[in-house]
């Protein structure tokens, strides 16, 4: 097996991959070119079709089809400030077209695109959607807008203050449910701290369909997370209360970030039985109040390529699940992403 260097560095071998024939789809997967950004410790390595798809071969998975999460990459430089983020779309449109040719391997990279728009803008923000839908080329999928929030900030920055509330505000609560007009979801990342908040966007707006990426990322200060039990106790019963809307999917990822340091571009080498281990009470937690048919394992990469490397993150799902039907292994690892994001 190949033991390319996805990121750019040095990266340690990959682990064999457990159950290699079964279909992935990566609903969570990011194209970016940052170099140096505030908020990381190292310039932040490239990650484009390139490396993304050498990064899915040395993995040994069998991953068909990926879906690209914006991440502020390749925004415009002109224009009116709302439709800056239409290049961020061109630009994974354009890798995804790249993909779709077939000459770069079989994975259809980028087959679906969430791109970004300021939801706060309300009624106003239909041209921006509009302008989105025509730079995706019948790829874009859905929406994000940055609603995370912590009030001792992340990765090493201060908190930002327009975002705290922002599920809240009557305005941003049109935007979500102008979505489904136009047959976009919303992808939401935010932390355990803003799940009730989250619970009652998704109550405002029954037609969206809510997506939860990173399993709504609990929030601690220890760099020891999963030692932490009151953290887990109210993370837990902030999912179990979301599970109640109907409209609401949830990303089983996101766990590999310490939100309490800046960004490394340095490649972590966890083991898929360690990271199993620790992972498994959150996963399972997931899965038992929403549903194998309401979940979804995504990458999140490359931002936790800081804990371990893509083969092994799969494998660590695989493991967690191994006790699972093939059915409920077919929605978790496919057919859910398949469903909500329109793949083929």
């Amino acid at each position: 097996m190949s033991t390319a260097e996805p990121s750019g560095v040095n990266a340690p071998a990959e682990e064999m991959p457990l159950e290699p024939e079964r279909r992935i789809i990566d609903p969570h997967l990011h194209l970016w070119d940052h170099g140096r950004v505030p908020g990381t410790a190292d310039e932040l390595p490239p990650f484009l079709l390139s490396e993304a798809l050498r990064t899915i071969e040395a993995s040994g998975h069998r991953v068909t089809h990926t879906v690209y999460v914006e991440c502020y990459s390749m925004y415009r430089q002109e224009g009116p400030s709302e439709l800056r983020s239409v290049g961020e779309v061109e630009f994974a449109n354009g890798a995804a077209a790249m993909a779709a040719s077939g000459r770069y391997g079989s994975c259809r990279v980028a087959a679906g695109i969430v791109g970004s728009a300021d939801l706060n803008l309300g009624e106003r923000v239909m041209p921006v959607l509009e302008a989105l839908i025509a730079a995706g080329n019948g790829r874009l999928r859905g929406i994000r807008t940055a609603v995370a929030y912590a009030e001792a900030g992340m990765f090493g920055r201060p908190a930002d203050p327009a975002a705290k509330g922002l599920m809240k505000s009557p305005s941003f609560r049109k935007g979500a449910a102008i979505l489904a007009r136009f047959g976009l979801t919303l992808d939401v990342w935010c932390f355990h701290t803003q799940l009730q908040e989250l619970a009652d966007l998704a109550s405002a707006c029954p037609g969206t369909t809510v997506i939860l990426d990173h399993l709504g990322s609990p929030l601690y200060t220890d760099r020891n997370p999963f030692r932490d039990a009151q953290v887990f106790t109210d993370w837990r019963a902030g999912m179990v209360e979301l599970a109640r809307r109907p409209n609401v999917r949830v990303k089983l990822s996101g766990l590999g970030l310490d939100y309490n340091a800046p960004l490394s571009g340095r490649p972590g080498s966890g083991r898929s039985s360690e990271l199993a281990q620790d992972w498994r009470p959150f996963i399972e937690t997931c899965i038992s109040a929403f549903g194998p048919q309401r979940c979804m394992f995504e990458s999140n990469f490359p931002p936790d390529n800081a804990l371990c490397s893509y083969g092994a993150l799969w494998n660590a799902f695989k493991r967690v699940t191994a006790g699972c039907s093939n059915a409920e292994k077919a929605l978790l690892f496919s057919d859910v992403a398949a469903e909500v994001y329109r793949l083929e």
